[in-house]
């Protein structure tokens, strides 16, 4: 078997399965994106022979390892060989020790070439750690709440640019109304990894465009190291017009299941006030969306001027014509030729 380091780890993961064999649970917390769980223990047999060796010692433990595992090798086995397609197979555990190298043991010895991630999970995080901040070209698209500035990304993309779309990893659209029509949220470690296989895509020689966000996008947290460059990035900010922008709200949001909208705005109280919290329903129930909207977009609109100005710092700004994202991405693109 093959010890590879993180960097040649994931570069053969372009093409070769991955095998995660830690134990259900630790792969549910989070897992290299597209890999796959064989789990040598399952939870409860993994809590019992930690018990084992923190009583009893290191010895004991791994025999009861073993009494474990003996009667499930054959299933591993089998299992390797449908995803082992090409005959080979990366592997990896949390530390790159035990779980991992018997694993590989027992592939090897039905034909799989294996090859174990130094470090193991331990070692991919904190190389993600270290590498997802490092993004020398990257430009921050900035905007008022309605602006359309993810499907702007999408119209970056379709033009050749490279592009990180948080919200779309996140399952959350980043408001208080952000989760509604969306998937369950990932865990925040998923989240990261999943933005990490996509930034081990790209050509860092190249502009690279993401959305302003907070730290939090939903219940999940940006990696630190991005977060940081995120705020020393250049910035554009796009100014649409205000009719544009509560137009885009009433489309996206304005069919949605009325009882998850109405507690989202209950959920405001706080903020808005209970006088306006009570306007902004009525008009709601009384279906005057455009209302709704123009209403809430004076609270999310000073939310995102003190947030714009404690944070931001290289902002350049773009005076758009309408909410045309297919015209606003060219024009947005023009001007990203005098920044990077």
């Amino acid at each position: 078997m093959q010890i590879l380091s993180t960097e040649e780890f994931l570069t053969l993961k372009k093409s070769l399965p991955v095998v995660d064999v830690r134990s259900p649970g630790e792969f549910a917390e989070g897992h290299i994106s597209g890999a796959i769980n064989i789990p040598i223990f399952e939870d409860d047999e993994r809590a019992i022979i930690g018990t084992i060796y923190k009583k009893k010692g290191r010895q004991p433990a791994i025999e009861k390892g073993l009494e474990i595992v003996g009667s499930k090798m054959a299933l591993f086995a089998r299992k390797a060989i449908e995803i082992a397609s090409s005959g080979k197979l990366l592997i990896h555990c949390w530390r790159g020790g035990m779980r991992s190298e018997s694993m590989a043991w027992l592939f090897e010895r039905v034909g799989i070439e294996c090859s174990i991630l130094q470090g193991g999970y331990k070692s991919y995080r904190n190389y993600l750690l270290e590498k997802i901040g490092n993004i020398p070209h990257l430009i921050v698209i900035e905007g008022y709440t309605g602006s359309g500035k993810t499907e702007i990304l999408y119209k970056l993309k379709a033009n050749g640019e490279q592009m990180i779309d948080l919200e779309g990893f996140a399952n959350h659209r980043g408001s208080a109304f952000g989760g509604i029509g969306q998937e369950p949220q990932p865990t925040t470690q998923q989240f990261q990894n999943d933005l990490f296989d996509e930034f081990f895509k790209f050509d860092l020689t190249k502009r690279v465009w993401i959305e302003g966000e907070s730290q939090t996008v939903g219940r999940v947290f940006l990696p630190d190291p991005l977060w940081y460059k995120m705020n020393e990035a250049h910035c554009i900010e796009i100014l649409i017009p205000r009719n544009d922008r509560i137009k885009r709200l009433v489309t996206e949001y304005g069919a949605l299941p009325e009882e998850l909208m109405e507690n989202a705005i209950n959920n405001l109280v706080k903020r808005l006030g209970i006088k306006l919290l009570n306007d902004i329903l009525q008009s709601y129930r009384e279906k005057n969306l455009s209302d709704v909207a123009e209403k809430l977009l004076n609270y999310y609109d000073q939310t995102y001027q003190f947030s714009r100005d404690k944070f931001k710092r290289k902002l350049t700004e773009i005076v758009l014509p309408n909410g045309d994202a297919t015209n606003n991405a060219a024009l947005i693109l023009k001007k990203a030729v005098d920044l990077i």
